[in-house]
């Protein structure tokens, strides 16, 4: 009976540390069950930056799992993006002027447009988001390179346009 009492206290426990706060799906109007997200537009001079962007998005939503991620025909919401800046710049110096830490800077324009009543729900001209990585080994964290930074940044924009999509209502 002991064992018994420790093994569901056990999965009550692991159940509980494995759920992450995600917004209720009344939250959103009950119309919106689906989403289309086609690849953003690349403005920048960064090689398959906009398939990286889409697919994080496109992930993102998946994992979140309130809105269906459909083709454009079948969708209620429409997501359109386009990439208008990447930069990766110096941000950190050594007292012998080596750079030891980078910036990368990403900015997108985004559009939510809801299809069954014709009308935009948000939009952003200019969602800037960045990430600092070493390029040097540092207390408790190996050396990084830009594609490292690139991907926290991806992350932190696709978490955005979710967080701005399903939230707020």
């Amino acid at each position: 009976m002991r064992s018994g009492l420790i093994a569901g206290v056990l999965v009550t426990v692991l159940a509980a540390g494995g759920c992450a706060y995600t917004p209720s799906p009344a939250l959103l109007p009950s119309h919106l069950k689906t989403i289309a997200i086609p690849v953003f537009r690349n403005e920048t001079t960064e090689y398959n930056l906009e398939q990286a962007i889409t697919q994080a998005v496109i992930d993102r939503f998946v994992v979140d799992n309130h809105l269906r991620v459909v083709g454009e025909r079948e969708a209620n919401l429409l997501l359109r993006g386009s990439i208008t800046h990447y930069k990766n710049s110096i941000f950190g110096f050594t007292t012998g002027d080596e750079a030891t830490e980078y910036r990368v800077t990403i900015s997108v324009s985004v559009l939510l447009k809801d299809q069954v009543k014709n009308r935009e729900m948000w939009s952003e001209d200019d969602l800037i988001k960045t990430a600092n990585y070493f390029v040097v080994d540092v207390p408790g964290q190996p050396a990084r390179t830009e594609l490292d930074g690139r991907k926290d940044a991806i992350s932190k924009i696709a978490e955005e346009i979710l967080a701005r999509t399903v939230e707020g209502w």
